[in-house]
């Protein structure tokens, strides 16, 4: 099986970003944008089902109450022309999210307390043996790419592979500052150096700022700290028990905050509980859903929202829209 795996919400709020005008005109665009891309990308790919991640409540900001505080700090900072517009674009989100539950037979998968990046994970580890693509432009899927996993960025318009990156053209993406053909992604190498870093779109602080990538003769670096984390010995060790003050003069070990950020970061560390929460959710989905005539929903849903270009594709959107899940899942 081949699965198009959608981060909704990357996609939808992404999109709207390249449309003018009112609010009204907008959330339709964005509406529009949304559906057509997957259409799009369900006939380049050849997909035999498409899988929808939604945003649930994020469990990291249990245990990290700063995960994405930026992010809220940002919109409460907003004009309130702005904070309305966010609402009503949030209020479209979740309405379209409940169409597609309803009334389509794709795979709407959503957990309260896990992002939708956190639902893509589980549903490749469930799926080993079948393909997926992952149609997001978030560079935390880095980490998740394999042999049977790829990853379709939508805004660069890059397919991002374990052989390396191509464009719509077929052609090989070149890395800018080498003019070389851009080096193939390394996951493991990209998760360690991301807990190292941190991420500061997602308010997660550095285990250890201003870490050089290469070490010297007098310092150890992140290449040679990973080359060592295996044996764990003087390289690993050498970094890895570092301690630096911050701003607010607390001490931090490396270890321990390189610990803190692997548990937000890496996609496969949720807690145990979270990763049987959102099995059950994909569970569920795959073995209850069943729609009738979802042709004929699809239109009404069109006509509600004035989508009239869309409608005019029904045929081909209502084809996979129409496509039920006949994989199995791992340990069924």
């Amino acid at each position: 099986m081949r699965y198009l795996i959608i981060d909704l919400a990357n996609m939808f709020f992404r999109s709207r970003h390249v449309v003018r005008g009112d609010i009204d005109t907008k959330v339709g665009m964005a509406m529009h944008i949304t559906l057509a891309s997957v259409n799009k990308m369900y006939k380049k790919f050849g997909a035999d089902h498409v899988v929808f991640c939604v945003e649930g409540n994020s469990w990291r900001k249990k245990i990290y109450p700063r995960y994405k505080k930026n992010r809220s700090d940002a919109r409460a900072a907003k004009s309130p022309r702005d904070q309305e517009e966010e609402e009503v674009f949030l209020e479209t989100l979740t309405e379209l999210t409940k169409y597609l539950q309803e009334r389509t037979n794709c795979s709407v998968i959503k957990h309260e307390q896990a992002e939708g990046d956190d639902i893509v994970a589980r549903w490749i580890d469930l799926h080993p043996d079948d393909n997926h693509i992952i149609i997001s432009s978030d560079s935390d899927f880095a980490q998740l790419l394999s042999e049977n996993v790829q990853q379709y960025d939508g805004v660069k318009g890059h397919l991002i592979t374990l052989a390396g990156t191509i464009d719509d053209n077929d052609n090989i993406v070149m890395d800018k500052k080498t003019g070389q053909p851009k080096a193939p992604p390394d996951p493991e190498w990209l998760l360690f150096e991301k807990c190292m870093r941190g991420d500061s779109s997602d308010n997660i602080f550095s285990a250890y700022p201003g870490v050089r990538k290469k070490g010297t003769k007098t310092k150890t670096g992140l290449l040679e700290a990973f080359d060592d984390r295996f044996k764990q010995g003087f390289s690993w060790n050498n970094l890895m028990l570092q301690r630096w003050t911050d701003h607010e003069g607390v001490e931090h070990r490396v270890l321990d905050d390189y610990e803190r950020n692997r548990k937000l970061i890496d996609l496969r560390a949720q807690p145990e509980e979270i990763k049987q929460g959102i099995d059950l959710e994909i569970k569920n989905q795959v073995s209850n859903k069943k729609v009738q005539q979802v042709g004929i929903w699809f239109l009404k849903f069109c006509g509600k929202h004035e989508l009239i270009s869309l409608s005019d594709m029904g045929t081909q959107i209502s084809e996979w829209l129409n496509k039920y899940y006949q994989g199995a899942l791992k340990n069924d």
